[in-house]
């Protein structure tokens, strides 16, 4: 998942800003309950988000992929003060986790859950989006950029997690893998669609950032 040595790792998070006390909480106990933890963003990719967030000063920013909240409340730092972060995930063990963590953030008014199926959910959201976020299954980022793509204003971003896939974009995918095979069509698609400009950054699992033109 790492493209980096963990010693050079190391070194670019001690010379980046510091994740607040909540995020290094949310970080931790992620690590030592919640299974599968590699699926945080953590605190070098959180600051990006956050980085991110923070040039585009969002009034809307969408989230398809929750885990334990703690992307959502990195993005939730660039809102402006009217702004709202909708974050989706289809996971309801994880629902009072998340929410306690957001209850204590200082960005709480502002952060709405939805449990529930993305691909059913988007739909049915009516806002104009300035900073989309996908970071959950994997065979349906094609499905998800469809959605969102027209509701997406221009000059907008959207950010796809996990798009190396620990590298195995490069190799000869077994048809059964889907998550494989999607990953490597949803970089082609990207790359070809005339509307939208994008980078693939060989950061952690792989970065896609995509600009709305």
């Amino acid at each position: 998942m790492d493209f980096i040595a963990e010693e050079l790792e190391e070194y670019a998070i001690q010379h980046t800003s510091e994740e607040s006390d909540l995020l290094y909480e949310l970080n931790r106990i992620t690590h030592l309950e919640v299974l599968q933890p590699r699926m945080l963003s953590g605190h070098l990719q959180g600051r990006l988000l956050s980085m991110i967030s923070k040039m585009l000063r969002p009034h809307r920013i969408l989230e398809i992929g929750t885990y334990t909240g703690y992307s959502a409340l990195c993005m939730a730092e660039g809102l402006v003060e009217e702004g709202k972060l909708v974050t989706i995930d289809i996971n309801y063990e994880l629902k009072e986790r998340i929410q306690s963590f957001f209850d204590r953030s200082a960005y709480s008014s502002q952060l709405d859950l939805r449990i529930g199926d993305a691909l059913e959910v988007i739909p049915k959201l009516e806002e104009e989006w300035d900073l989309v976020f996908i970071d959950a299954d994997k065979h349906n980022y094609g499905n998800y950029f469809d959605l969102i793509i027209e509701k997406v204003k221009k000059g907008g971003v959207i950010i796809a997690d996990n798009v190396l896939w620990s590298g195995k974009v490069l190799e000869q995918p077994n048809p059964n893998d889907v998550d494989t095979v999607a990953l490597i069509e949803f970089n082609k698609k990207i790359k070809a669609d005339k509307r939208v400009e994008n980078l693939l950054l060989p950061f952690r699992d792989g970065l896609m950032i995509i600009r709305k033109v």
